[in-house]
C-alpha cells in the first residue's frame, strides 16, 4: 500500500496521465465531428437534392459536354487545341445538327422552293421517282409541277411550254412517256414482222386506217391487218432510225409524229400515228408514212 500511494502521488506519474487524458478527449472529438449529419425536417432534403443536381451540372460542365442544356444562359463552351488556343464554339458546331433534330429536314430539304425545282431538273425520270419515295418532305419536292414542266421540256419538247395540263404536269409527263413508249413498241413491231403483235396493237374498228410507205390506204381493221401481212411478206428487213418525235396527248387520244431514217434512201419520211385509250390502254387507229416529196395520189382500199 505504502509503494501504490508513492507511484500515485509522484509529480512526474501525475503529468504522464493529465497527457493521455488530454489525448483521449481530443481524439473523441475528432471522431464526434467526422461523423455525416443528419438533414434537419422540412426542405433539407431537397435542398440536398438541389446540391446534388448542381454538382452533376458542374460535373458536366467541367468536362466540355457537347450537349446543349435549353435555357441555358451558358456561355459558347471552346475545346482547347494540344498547341494552345481555342477551336470554334461547340455550339456552332452542333447548330446543324440541332436545326436537323428540331425541323427534321435536311440541309437539302430546307432550300428555298426556287432552288430546289432547279437542283431536281438534273435528276431524270427514275431519279425523280426514287427521290419522291424517300420521305413526306422530299415527296413534296419531287411532285412540285415545275419540276415535271422543265423534266418533261428536257425529255420530249418545248413545243407545248403554252399549256397548261389538267391534272398537272406530272400525269401528263407519265402519259407523254406511256404514248412514246407504245409509238416505240409499234416499230419494234415492223423490225420483228411481228403479225401478231402488231394485230393486237390496233383497235379493231372499222373507222381505223393505214397509209404505207409506198402510198397504199388501208381503211377498217381487217384491211389494216390485211395491208401489214403484204408489208411483212414483201418488204425486206431494213434498219431505219427513228427522230424528232413529238407526241401530244388528250384525255383519250394522242398523236405522234416523227421521222423515219432507212438505210437505203437518203431522204426521211413522215410519219404520224394516231392513238386512242380504251379499257385502260392505248391503241393504234392511224398511221400514215410519207416521203417528203412524194405527191403522187394513191386509191383507196376498203375493208369488208
Amino acid at each position: 500500500m505504502e509503494s501504490i500511494a508513492f507511484s500515485l502521488s509522484s509529480p512526474q506519474n501525475f503529468f504522464v496521465a493529465l497527457v493521455i487524458t488530454f489525448l483521449s478527449f481530443f481524439l473523441a472529438l475528432l471522431a464526434v465531428r467526422s461523423l455525416p449529419s443528419k438533414p434537419k425536417s422540412g426542405g433539407s432534403a431537397t435542398d440536398l437534392s438541389t446540391s446534388n443536381k448542381n454538382e452533376k451540372l458542374r460535373a458536366c460542365c467541367a468536362c466540355n459536354c457537347n450537349d446543349v442544356v435549353s435555357g441555358s444562359d451558358l456561355e459558347p463552351l471552346r475545346t482547347p487545341h494540344l498547341n494552345g488556343g481555342t477551336g470554334p464554339d461547340v455550339t456552332e458546331k452542333t447548330a446543324t445538327a440541332i436545326t436537323e433534330r428540331q425541323t427534321g429536314a435536311s440541309m437539302m430539304e430546307q432550300l428555298v422552293p426556287e432552288i430546289t425545282t432547279h437542283a431536281l431538273s438534273y435528276l431524270d425520270y427514275p431519279s425523280l421517282c426514287r427521290l419522291s419515295m424517300t420521305n413526306s418532305l422530299m415527296r413534296k419536292a419531287a411532285n412540285d409541277d415545275n419540276a415535271w414542266k422543265a423534266l418533261y421540256h428536257k425529255d420530249f419538247t418545248l413545243e407545248q411550254d403554252a399549256i397548261t395540263p389538267v391534272n398537272g404536269w406530272k400525269a401528263y409527263y407519265a402519259a407523254t412517256r406511256a404514248i412514246v413508249n407504245v409509238n416505240t413498241e409499234f416499230f419494234n413491231f415492223i423490225r420483228e414482222r411481228s403479225l401478231a403483235e402488231m394485230s393486237r396493237l390496233w383497235l379493231n374498228a372499222d373507222y381505223v386506217k393505214c397509209v404505207h410507205a409506198s402510198g397504199e390506204l388501208f381503211s377498217g381493221y381487217n384491211a389494216v391487218i390485211q395491208g401489214w401481212r403484204l408489208a411483212f411478206d414483201w418488204e425486206q428487213g431494213a434498219n431505219f432510225q427513228i427522230r424528232d418525235v413529238r407526241a401530244r396527248v388528250l384525255t383519250d387520244m394522242a398523236w405522234v409524229t416523227m421521222k423515219t431514217y432507212f438505210e437505203i434512201d437518203i431522204k426521211p419520211f413522215i410519219v404520224t400515228n394516231v392513238f386512242e385509250f380504251h379499257n385502260g390502254r392505248w391503241y393504234l387507229v392511224h398511221h400514215h408514212s410519207s416521203d417528203m416529196n412524194g405527191e403522187v395520189e394513191q386509191p383507196i382500199v376498203q375493208g369488208q
